[in-house]
Formats: C-alpha cells, sequence, structure tokens
C-alpha cells in the first residue's frame, strides 16, 4: 500500500511538470511566435497561463505575416487595440471541436465570432479552422489561419 502511494505520488509530480498552459503549448508548437509576441506586447501571458480554462483559436505565424507590416507594427505598439484583438480570438471555457456549434460565440473581448461550417471546412469569422484540439492543461487550441478582427 505504501509503495502504491509514493508511486502514484511521483507519477502526479512528474505529470504536473510536464503540463503545459495555453502559452508553453503554443511556443512548443513552433508556429505561434508572432501570437506570444503579442502576449506579450499586450501583457496577456500570464492571463493565458492562469487556471483558465480557454479557448484559443490561435492564428499562425503564417497568418500574422499576411497583416502589412506597417499594420502590424502600428498593432503591436498600440496596447489598447492589440489587446482587444487578442481577446476576440478567446473564449470562455474549454470547447473541443465537437462541442463547437455553429452560430456567435461570446468572446473575452465582448463581441462574438461566428463560427459556420461549410463546404467541409470550419470558419471562424473570415479565418478557416484548420486543426483543432491542441489540448492544454488550462484549455484548448484551434489553429486558424488569419487573424481575425473585433466589430
Amino acid at each position: 500500500m505504501k509503495r502504491t502511494l509514493i508511486a502514484a505520488g511521483l507519477a502526479l509530480a512528474v505529470n504536473a511538470a510536464w503540463a503545459k498552459d495555453i502559452v508553453d503549448t503554443a511556443l512548443a508548437a513552433g508556429q505561434f511566435n508572432t501570437l506570444a509576441s503579442a502576449l506579450k506586447a499586450a501583457g496577456l501571458v500570464e492571463t493565458l497561463k492562469g487556471p483558465g480554462p480557454f479557448t484559443v483559436f490561435a492564428p499562425t505565424d503564417q497568418a500574422f505575416a499576411a497583416i502589412p507590416k506597417a499594420e502590424l507594427d502600428a498593432l503591436l505598439k498600440d496596447k489598447a487595440k492589440l489587446t482587444a484583438v487578442l481577446t476576440y480570438h478567446v473564449v470562455p471555457g474549454k470547447l473541443m471541436a465537437k462541442d463547437v456549434k455553429p452560430g456567435a460565440v461570446k468572446t473575452v473581448q465582448g463581441s462574438s465570432l461566428n463560427v459556420k461550417a461549410e463546404a467541409g471546412k470550419v470558419m471562424v469569422d473570415n479565418a478557416t479552422v484548420i486543426k483543432t484540439d491542441i489540448a492544454a492543461d488550462n484549455g484548448v487550441i484551434h489553429v486558424i489561419d488569419r487573424v481575425v478582427l473585433p466589430k
């Protein structure tokens, strides 16, 4: 009995050491470096490292690269606007792909994303979801192919 408890305690300690939050999971994926930089500039890293849970519709580096450089630079320097854009990509709670229904989904920013399925694709506003259900210990990431802007 004592060995079982010790083994269980060690297993929990190892799992806790390997658990990754939304930010660490995104960084480990290697395709969200611009998003990570933007989260840091907006002061949102600690929030997304918090308990959550969060659902993040995460634009890739390629999605950010589609924004003209001058516009992206201006956005990164305007903390209030950057925060609004980034929190528009975050939905409270952990919504796995099977749980997301077409229609309006309220974001942390306050506006709603429009989710729809058409021609075998899931769209979030004008972005296509290209990968779903990347699990983190405080939520889930769904990868999108463009940056979406609040209305």
